[in-house]
Formats: C-alpha cells, structure tokens, sequence
C-alpha cells in the first residue's frame, strides 16, 4: 500500500487534545517491522512496532518466488495485507556442494526488493515437501547430493502424495538428515549462506525453519498412538537439536530476523506439541515465534469440512500452551482449505479466521493466485473466491495498545482493546468501502483525529484513529460503518 500518493484522504480532525510525539504523521510512516512483543490481557503474546503498538501482520503464502510478479505483490498490498511467506528450497540454491545459483539468489533479492516497495514484510520458508527432489516434492526440498536413501524402497500414490513420508526411502532420508554430522554441517553452513544474502532486508520479516518437519516413525503408522509417540520422540530430540543448530546458524550473520519454529503436522490433529523451549542467542530481548499449520486432514483429502468433527476447537487448545508458556509470538504459516466454495468449507474459513484472531499474531493464508479452485484465494476475476471472503474483511492492522477482541458482520466492524502509549490506531477498510471519518466511532477514549484514506474499487484504504494521552489500561471501542 502507498498511502497518501493513489488518493486523497478525507480528514476529520479535532485540535490535539494532548502531546502524540510519539506518534508519526500517517503519510511518513514506515514499514512496519516487529521489534518486540507484548503480552495482551487473555495471556497471548503479540508482536509490537518500536512505538509499542501492536501489529497484526496478514497475508499470502506466494508460490515459487521466481513465478511471483510485480503485479501480485501490488495486489496482495492493495487488499490491505502486509505479509508474504515465500517457500524457497535448498535444492534450488545450492544443486551442488557449496556452488550456489546466484540466478536464484538474484531472483530472491529482487523479490524482496518489489516487497518492500509495496510495504510488504516476507518470511522466508525453509520448505521441503517429502523431503526433496529424489521423491516428486515438486522439486522443493533438500538436494539429491543431501540425499541418502540407503539404497530403500520408494513407490509414490499419486492419489496420497503425503503417504510418501512413510515409505522407507524417505524415513531413512530423514534419519541420516538428522543424525550425520556431515549432512547437519552442509545444512548449517547452507542457512548461513541465505541469511547473509538476505540479513538486514526492510522486507525481511524473518525466517520459518523448516516446512512441515517430519522423522522416523517407529512402528504402523496407521496407529494413531504410534504417531503421537514418534512425533515426540522427534520433537524433544532430532528436531530440536536441529532447531537450537540453525538458529544459531542464522544468528551468527543476523540478528535482526525473526526465526520462526514449525510442530509436526499432527497439530492439525488436536496433539500438543511437545517441542522444547529454544535460545536465541541475539543480544537483546529474543525474536523468535512459532509456526504451526491449520489444516484438516479430511478437508485436505477432499471432504467437505464437518462442523461437528470438532476440529477447530481440538487445533485451537493444542496450539495455545507452548506459545503462551515462551511468551512466543503465533505465525500461523499456512492455513485454508482446497476449495473455500463447498458450504462446509466455506464456514471452516469463517470459523478459522475466528478462531486465529484469539491466538495468532500473524497469518498467510495457502495461498495467492487465480483460479476456480486448488486453493487459489482469488477468482479468475482477481476478486475474492466464494467462501474465502472472511480472509478478505476489515482487520485493525496496528493498535496504540493491546488487542482484545475483532468482528466483522453485515457491514459493521467493532474493535476493543486496550490503550497503551498515544498513537495511532489502523484499520484497513475493504476495497469498495463508501467510510468517511462520519462512520468511525469511538468510546472509552477522546479521539484527536481521524483520517480515512478511501478505498477504491479494488484497493483498500485505511482508516486512522489517533488517541490523546489516554491512561494505559483504558478499555477503548472502535466502530466502523463499512
């Protein structure tokens, strides 16, 4: 978004009923980058700019950064989003033993550069899907020269892509991954190497570690309890020395990034993850967060989503206690069913854009394109899909105090939270929106000004509230007429 160069604002304002130093023009304001956190009354914790205000970072998982235009990303920040997760893949960047493609890296930077043009912040997923190349992964993943099989077993199901972890080429891939020290020290200095290329880029948000993890499972993995017993077996011992490994990889040429640790996918399941507490060993307070994915394996298998299988609420309580127990901010990194357009999974988006706003600090959703399905968040139109809509509405993308609670429903957005430092407050409005200054209202706290950028057809606006010395603490509400 380039606020104050596509349209004028309407202002509405009031003399200032108290010193805002702390408070930037809306015009100059920068990127904004997550310095810290703060911990909201119900327990959660939430990223916070250098000002103290909370942020809340939304967005898009985009596909390959090679295929990602110029024009998507102007897209993806003028429906009011701030995030972008790119998936990059080690077999990509350094096909052979320390020989990297500066190709790849130049289209990497570049991305980053059209990212931060359009005042988007970028995670850089570490992804791996089945492990790499040498079993289909749509060619992500780790290289075929990472890659010891021990000369087992593999046959794809084309209809059951993910039953390929099972096989017995890739659990032993994934065994020799964490347990060799040559393969760890090949991994540790190829995460080195990206974030020196990368470190200290505005778009830079930070890194996900390692997409969907995945170990050797010892025994039928049909059993459930099987599974529960392997992931953590896993968790408490290959993948977190694995994590504690590159986060001080990443750490010993950046320290401004945030690093980003993923559960096993049985979170989807309703299962705890049992992954340690990690180090950041930055000088100052720590930049790291967790990243667990929602999904639903019926969904994912091409069921229409069951409101009363549960499943919501079973991912909600098992993501909350590791979290709130690091004081770790929530990236949901990848969320959303197949095809929104079905009744039920058009309710599981409405219930899962819920659900995030009482835990997650930052969300992209699977994923950003154009199509009648398979994902794709918009239409051949370029317009929301059926059913993802939800993802789409109003959202208070910065707060001058702590977020309580968000709603959206028959054109009114309501907004409570707590006052902090004086401010200002910002809501991104839909594209097509007719709200003036007219249609905000406020209580709980005396409003110094108001300004609305008007949206336009297809492109968001902003609407900016800015608060006077109110007392930190105070119970402030926002409605907006949409």
């Amino acid at each position: 978004m380039r606020f104050g160069r596509t349209a004028a604002a309407l202002t509405l304002a009031t003399a200032l009923l108290g010193t805002v130093a702390a408070a930037p023009a809306p015009a100059a304001e920068a990127a904004r980058f997550p310095t810290g956190t703060a911990t909201s009354a119900d327990g959660r914790t939430v990223l916070a700019d250098r000002g103290g205000r909370a942020l809340q970072l939304r967005g898009f998982n985009v596909d390959k950064y090679d295929e990602t235009t110029e024009g998507d990303l102007r897209s993806i920040a003028a429906h009011g989003f701030t995030l972008i997760r790119v998936a990059v893949s080690w077999a990509r960047l350094e096909p052979a033993r320390d020989s990297y493609d500066q190709t790849e890296l130049a289209k990497l930077r570049g991305l980053l550069d059209r990212a931060a043009e359009y005042r988007l912040l970028a995670v850089i997923d570490f992804h791996q899907d089945v492990y790499g190349p040498e079993f289909g992964g749509g060619g992500r993943g780790i290289p075929l020269w990472a890659t010891r099989d021990d000369g087992l077993p593999f046959t794809p199901d084309p209809d059951d892509w993910f039953a390929g972890y099972f096989q017995p080429a890739v659990q032993a891939a994934f065994r020799h991954l964490y347990d060799d020290p040559d393969l760890r020290r090949w991994q540790t200095d190829f995460y080195t190497r990206i974030a020196r290329e990368l470190g200290g880029h505005r778009a830079l948000l930070g890194y996900d570690l390692f997409n969907e993890p995945f170990g050797p499972v010892d025994g039928d993995p049909s059993d459930p309890a099987v599974l529960a017993a392997s992931a953590a077996e896993l968790e408490q011992g290959r993948l977190a020395a694995m994590y504690q490994r590159l986060i001080a990889a990443v750490r010993r040429v950046d320290t401004r990034s945030w690093l980003f640790v993923e559960p096993t996918v049985l979170v989807g399941e309703g299962l705890p993850t049992r992954l340690p507490a990690f180090a950041d060993p930055r000088g100052g307070a720590p930049r790291l967060g967790y990243a667990p994915h929602f999904y639903d394996t019926a969904v994912e298998a091409g069921q229409d989503w069951d409101p009363s299988d549960g499943f919501v609420e079973h991912y909600t309580a098992a993501i909350t206690a590791y979290p709130r127990a690091g004081r770790l901010p929530v990236l949901v990194g990848e969320w959303g069913p197949p095809d929104s357009r079905t009744p039920g999974n058009t309710l599981l988006v409405r219930r899962q854009v819920d659900a995030m706003a009482g835990f997650a600090a930052a969300w992209t959703m699977w994923y950003w394109c154009r199509g009648t399905g398979g994902y794709c968040a918009l239409g051949p139109d370029g317009r929301p899909a059926p059913g993802d809509g939800p993802a789409f509405e109003p959202y208070a993308v910065a707060l001058a105090g702590l977020p309580g609670t968000e709603s959206y429903r028959n054109g009114l957005y309501r907004l409570s939270f707590t006052s902090g430092r004086p401010g200002w407050t910002e809501v991104v409005l839909p594209p097509g929106s007719s709200t003036g200054p007219e249609g905000v209202s406020v209580s709980g706290a005396r409003v110094s000004a108001v300004v609305v950028e008007r949206p336009g057809p297809d492109r968001s606006g902003l609407a900016r509230i800015l608060l006077p010395c109110t007392a930190p603490g105070t119970r402030v509400a926002v409605t907006i007429r949409v």
